[in-house]
């Protein structure tokens, strides 16, 4: 009986006679087959994410040790870093504040001219850095060609602005990765030629993200070889020739970096910071008498997977527009601008590097604008972090002098015109200044170092700067370079008022 049982309900569940016998069935069977699906989705995420943060070994650029300088530029010593500081040749911290000029990048930019009057301006307004773009199709239109009138063409820029007492970084500019594709950087023999440029998207910088010829061409250059050595080439053609300028600060390997199309951290990790320190070692090879800036993965406002790199003199150089070009929008609470700019200095210090925020602004017909700049610049100098604002002179209400030259955005000025300390000796402070009002407060340890401090003020601006001290301070005022020198007795605190007379 129990074996006639067991037969007669073996067959009832095989062939259910029956619509409920059939639907037992079926439901059975996906009861069955979701977990082993689910748990098979579970195990490829799980494998992703486990190789999207595999850790990779520490890099090192093999940089030989600083040759023999030549003298120095007046008012333009050389410069290095030192821990997670810039420094001068006397050990001062140095702080550098400015803004970028695309004057130099090709026509698809639509470049403004920079002249005389725009470096008088920056530097009787206090400032003293310019972020100067170049461009690598204008360097090399021709595979292993070089263009010395270019070239000529840059250091003639930079002579100018160093004669008003401004530091030179040079960006090697990338948007759109080509002028073939509407935007600036590589020339066209480094672009895939045969993928189409198909542009479709909510916004510009959305459409160049979408368009599959500049991810093609941008994931060609960063997977191989082939276009890098001849990216690396130009590098060395420049530095080459300002391995004995003191008045270029430094060099910006390459502008906004991003892993689309490619998979993020994995591409910090096996590809930018690798390229980092091979240029780095290129570069240095050249010139190693310069800083080496590396920009973060121009991904948003996500973190960058930093890789450590060995080397000297390493600036991290991030841009900053939390709240202008990545959601949510800036309303007036500063904490998310605050964070990320937290987290920048973060990723600096596993560099290790000293930070200088390469790019950041604001639309100034934003409501908020006056706003974003003030925490922003306090976000900043929380972090002893000097900065360049996007831009000095172009179209729209971005920048501070119009294309045409007619027009000058002074209250924009008077806000980034902040008094600071240019070359600060050891035990030297500064508050947070004002620079719409004229403020400066500067504390002074006993045990502070011997140099004299320089202190940025913007004569054009705020006028005269007066000083009140505590301890007979010695200071001169230079309204020809908007300087105050200032020294200190030694062993003596200090407190030292500066304000707009």
């Amino acid at each position: 009986m129990s074996g006639s049982g067991e037969s007669v309900r073996l067959v009832r569940w095989q062939r259910p006679s029956s619509a409920w016998g059939r639907r037992r069935v079926t439901r059975t069977t996906e009861r069955g087959g979701a977990p082993r699906l689910r748990l098979l989705a579970s195990l490829v995420v799980i494998a992703v994410v486990a190789w999207l943060l595999l850790p990779v070994p520490a890099l090192t650029a093999g940089v030989p040790a600083a040759g023999s300088r030549s003298a120095a530029q007046p008012g333009l010593p050389w410069l290095s870093t030192a821990d997670d500081r810039m420094v001068d040749q006397s050990g001062r911290s140095v702080l550098l504040h400015g803004f970028d000029d695309d004057a130099l990048l090709e026509s698809t930019m639509k470049p403004a001219p920079l002249d005389a009057t725009d470096a008088s301006l920056m530097e009787e307004s206090g400032f003293d850095v310019v972020r100067l773009p170049i461009a690598w199709s204008l360097l090399e239109p021709e595979r292993g060609q070089f263009s010395t009138a270019y070239l000529d063409r840059i250091a003639s820029t930079v002579a100018m602005l160093n004669a008003h007492h401004l530091y030179v970084v040079l960006d090697m500019h990338f948007l759109g990765w080509s002028p073939v594709y509407g935007g600036s950087g590589a020339p066209g023999w480094a672009t895939l030629s045969w993928v189409p440029d198909v542009r479709w998207g909510p916004m510009p910088s959305v459409t160049r993200l979408l368009s599959p010829a500049i991810n093609a061409s941008t994931a060609y250059f960063w997977l191989t070889s082939d276009w890098q050595t001849q990216y690396l080439r130009t590098w060395q053609f420049v530095a080459e020739r300002f391995h004995d300028d003191s008045g270029v600060a430094g060099y910006d390997i390459i502008n906004e970096p991003h892993a689309f199309p490619l998979p993020p951290l994995r591409f910090d990790k096996d590809d930018l910071f690798p390229f980092y320190a091979r240029a780095i070692t290129a570069i240095g090879n050249v010139d190693p008498n310069h800083l080496f800036l590396l920009e973060n993965d121009a991904l948003g406002d996500f973190p960058t997977s930093v890789v450590p790199i060995s080397a000297p003199d390493l600036v991290y150089a991030p841009h900053v527009y939390t709240g202008v070009l990545f959601p949510p929008s800036f309303t007036g609470d500063p904490q998310n601008l605050d964070t990320h700019v937290d987290e920048l200095a973060h990723e600096a210090s596993q560099l290790p590097a000293a930070m200088w925020v390469g790019e950041f602004g604001i639309n100034t017909d934003d409501p908020h604008s006056s706003q974003w700049i003030a925490d922003a610049l306090d976000a900043f100098a929380a972090h002893n972090s000097g900065w360049a604002w996007w831009q000095w002179r172009a179209e729209g209400t971005w920048s501070v002098r119009s294309p045409d030259g007619d027009s000058l955005n002074v209250a924009l000025l008077r806000e980034l015109a902040q008094p600071y300390l240019v070359a600060a000796p050891s035990g030297y402070a500064a508050s947070q200044a004002d620079g719409v009002d004229g403020r400066l407060r500067i504390t002074v340890a006993a045990a502070h170092g011997p140099p004299a401090a320089e202190v940025a003020w913007s004569d054009y601006t705020l006028g005269s700067p007066q000083v009140s001290d505590s301890c007979g301070a010695q200071w001169t005022w230079d309204p020809s370079s908007s300087r105050l020198s200032l020294t200190v007795p030694a062993g003596e605190a200090c407190q030292v008022e500066l304000s707009a007379g």
